[in-house]
This record gives structure tokens, sequence and C-alpha cells, in this order.
């Protein structure tokens, strides 16, 4: 067993785990962060999305071992600064995308990156930037989705 320092939600953290345990469990096992989600367990699904070190990764196929002292893990809990939403979650709630809500943790946080990408691209978010995100909605809220995507990204 080994003992893992990172950053969670802009708090410093130590785990004492196997190398090879996913950082999925980590979270919500070992850490009690909730929001991501367990769908697939093999980043197809994306219900588990997060950042590292502000960009999308799916901690449901990423060992805890790969991650240094220096990584910042910020989950859907992460996202909001203190009492004030996110402008992305507050997109959410405005256009009521959340249907039985299990993959919006999830959503959100993939739509948060690809508004910071996008802009450092110099994109903006049309439909081809859209079709970029792969989470998977069992609800089908997709159009709901992609209009609460663009409201966020006019206020991000």
């Amino acid at each position: 067993m080994s003992t893992h320092t990172f950053k969670v939600n802009g708090e410093l953290v130590s785990v004492d785990v196997e190398d090879d345990v996913r950082l999925l469990w980590v979270l919500r096992d070992l850490l009690g962060v909730k929001g991501p989600k367990y769908g697939c367990g093999i980043n197809v699904c994306k219900a588990c999305t997060s950042h590292i070190n502000g960009k999308a990764f799916n901690p449901c196929s990423v060992p805890v071992g790969a991650l240094s002292e220096s990584d910042e893990v910020t989950t859907i809990e992460g996202l909001a600064d203190g009492d004030e939403l996110h402008p992305m979650q507050k997109a959410w709630i405005d256009n009521d995308v959340a249907q039985c809500g299990y993959c919006q943790p999830g959503q959100i946080m993939a739509a948060v990156a690809l508004v910071k990408r996008c802009a450092e691209e110099g994109r903006s978010i049309d439909d081809d930037a859209l079709d970029e995100i792969r989470n998977i909605c069992r609800c089908g809220t997709y159009n709901r989705i992609r209009e609460a995507i663009k409201a966020g990204a006019d206020n991000m």
C-alpha cells in the first residue's frame, strides 16, 4: 500500500491505497466525494467526468498511482465559488436540464472543460464543438444540455 497526496477541490488530501485503485473509488469511497458517478467503469459513459489540472478526465479509468502531489482534481463539488454557483450550473437550472440527474455532474464538468478549451483555441460553442462531448444521458435530455452549455458559455 502506498500513500498518495494530491489536491481535491482545493484541499490537499492523502490516502493510503494500492497504486492501481481507480481514482473514482478513492474519491467516492475513501474521500466521500460523491459527485462523480459510477457508470461504466471503462471511460465510455463519462458519468464520472471531473477535471484534473483544469482538463476533463474520467477518474474511473485513472489509477490513483498516476497522480502526483502537484495534481489538482476538481469535481462538481468544487466547481462553485463558495455559495455562488458556477455559470454552467446556473444555466443547467435555468434550462431545467436534469431529469433523473445521474449523469448531470459529469455533463456539467465536461461542458465547462469544453467551453474553456474552445476559448483557449479561439473557437465558439457551436454545434461542431458541442458534438465533441461524448457523455451519455440515459434520459435523452441532449437538446436541453446543448442549450444550457450555450447559455453557460455566454456567462463564463
